[in-house]
């Protein structure tokens, strides 16, 4: 079976947001050029990995080791600067779940702009907009032609949510979606990405709750600045992970 995510020697380079004073070698010597590499770094680099249809995969490290990174590359909102990242199949992002929506417009007229941007028809939003409104809750129903500049981030969440778990791609990203909102909402996360998975998505989720990715995930990618140090099962990753921890 062919896989359904390639990653070959994927790397990418970041420029930190921050200005540097010029020192007194670079004012004389260069005549105030700045090195053109300074401030850049490589949050991902080097990473070879083959994913296939149906695998659940947990993705696992400290903070700033390019976990989330990953993600956005798998889903195609960053480019790599070397190597690349293949995906045969479209995807279906729960990662920055209130992203895309205009302020300016109301929930309902959001609802079919997040949906047609990832490739849902009208008549498709039409015909499940009363369950995917529903989905979302009854402050949201409540509000739905309302602007959504004055939704709470909450709402925006389960908005997005909804539209985003009602879209038929084989490849589902979570990005630690289950950390946020209240426990009603919380277990519709669970429940709704275990559908999925018995629909037989794939699926790839950044997390720090063990309990999550053991009970989503059988394989597991443990990240350290950057570079991929254990390809295995999930306890395999979280071991490692706890062990370097320790240190």
């Amino acid at each position: 079976m062919a896989p359904i995510i390639e990653a070959d020697g994927l790397g990418i380079r970041f420029v930190r947001n921050r200005r540097r004073q010029l020192r007194l070698r670079e004012l004389i010597v260069h005549r105030g050029a700045r090195d053109p590499d300074a401030g850049r770094f490589w949050p991902l680099r080097d990473l070879s990995f083959r994913i296939e249809p149906g695998e659940t995969v947990g993705v696992v490290g400290r903070n700033g080791t390019g976990k989330s990174t990953l993600l956005r590359l798998i889903a195609g909102v960053l480019i790599p600067d070397e190597g690349s990242i293949r995906v045969h199949g479209r995807v279906a992002p729960l990662l920055e779940l209130s992203a895309g929506f205009s302020g300016d417009l109301t929930g309902r007229e959001n609802l079919y702009l997040v949906g047609g941007l990832h490739g849902l028809s009208s008549a498709y939003l039409r015909e499940h907009f009363d369950e995917i409104v529903s989905f979302a809750g009854e402050q949201v129903e409540r509000a739905i032609d309302t602007s959504v500049r004055h939704y709470s981030s909450g709402m925006k969440v389960r908005l997005g949510f909804a539209v985003i778990a009602h879209l038929p791609h084989p490849v589902l990203l979570v990005d630690e979606v289950t950390a946020v909102g209240d426990a009603e909402f919380r277990a519709k996360c669970y429940a709704t990405i275990e559908r999925l998975l018995a629909e037989g998505r794939t699926l790839v989720l950044v997390s720090h709750n063990d309990k999550d990715l053991t009970r989503f995930c059988r394989r597991g990618l443990y990240l350290d600045a950057g570079r991929l140090i254990v390809d295995g099962t999930i306890d395999e990753a979280l071991a490692a992970y706890a062990d370097a921890a320790k240190r």
